[in-house]
């Protein structure tokens, strides 16, 4: 949702010092590839003959991890994917790595942003059936239907643990008639959230020449055809990590449409 992506590649802790010495014993046992020569003695060179590691570090064993570059598998035409290039490389417990994009909580508040799904939301529009030219057509959203959405993104390794809750709260709605020949309430078209949580209000008997706090008035008729309204929810986004850290990212954005006739008013002379 919205128009934010958080990276597309980051690192993380992963392996402890006997984990990255199995992967090299399984390199060595694994069947003969191109390239598995230059990966054995890649591992060698830079975790076993200190370069800058001796022995995958096992002298540390428990006070860190070796961290490695991430991505993000539901962004592959995204080229920053490829932007982390760095080996995988060792971080003490309880220190920040020297390197861009290192996994935080703020880091995972942003992938757990990129996997909010917002529900689908058809506001309410009275009076029903056909809307008629000039009449104000009332527009809603009960409070039941329009709630906030959370998504929570946690990483455990070793002794290395965060997460991060995201939660998009609707404060908004932007009504877009489909159409010039129209008038919005408000003018704006932005309909502001009510004390209660709703937006509008439901349309009742008796109220159809009153001005809605939202809706809209078309001006023309949709000629035997339809005009699409859209309704755009805006939705304020705000993460809390499992270190007491929080903070806001964009606004997103997300939007519905529907299908309304507009009608001439009949007169009939007698």
């Amino acid at each position: 949702m919205g128009i934010w992506s958080p990276p597309a590649c980051w690192y993380e802790p992963k392996d402890t010092p006997e984990e990255k010495e199995q992967q090299y014993r399984d390199l060595l046992g694994s069947p003969l590839f191109s390239g598995k020569k230059e990966a054995v003695e890649g591992m060698e060179y830079r975790f076993k003959d200190g370069h800058p590691y001796t022995d995958f570090n096992k002298k540390k064993t428990g006070t860190g991890l070796f961290w490695t570059s991430a991505r993000d598998n539901s962004r592959p035409t995204d080229p920053g994917i490829w932007e982390c290039r760095e080996p995988d490389f060792w971080v003490a417990n309880g220190e920040t790595p020297p390197v861009a994009n290192a996994i935080d909580a703020e880091t995972l508040a942003g992938l757990a942003y990129s996997r909010i799904l917002v529900p689908d939301t058809e506001v309410s529009l009275a009076p029903e059936g056909p809307t008629k030219v000039n009449l104000p057509t009332w527009a809603w959203l009960d409070k039941t239907d329009f709630h906030s959405v959370s998504v929570t993104a946690s990483l455990s390794v070793g002794g290395w643990r965060a997460s991060a809750t995201t939660t998009a709260r609707p404060v908004s709605l932007k009504l877009d008639p489909g159409t010039a020949d129209a008038t919005t309430y408000p003018s704006d078209g932005e309909c502001a959230i009510n004390p209660d949580g709703s937006i509008g209000e439901p349309y009742a008997k008796g109220k159809a020449t009153e001005t809605p706090p939202c809706g809209v008035a078309y001006l023309r008729s949709s000629d035997g055809g339809t005009y699409q309204l859209r309704a755009t929810i805006t939705w304020e986004i705000s993460w809390e990590g499992s270190n007491g850290e929080r903070g806001r990212l964009p606004n997103g954005a997300f939007g519905t449409d529907q299908d309304v006739v507009v009608q001439e008013i009949q007169a009939v002379n007698r």
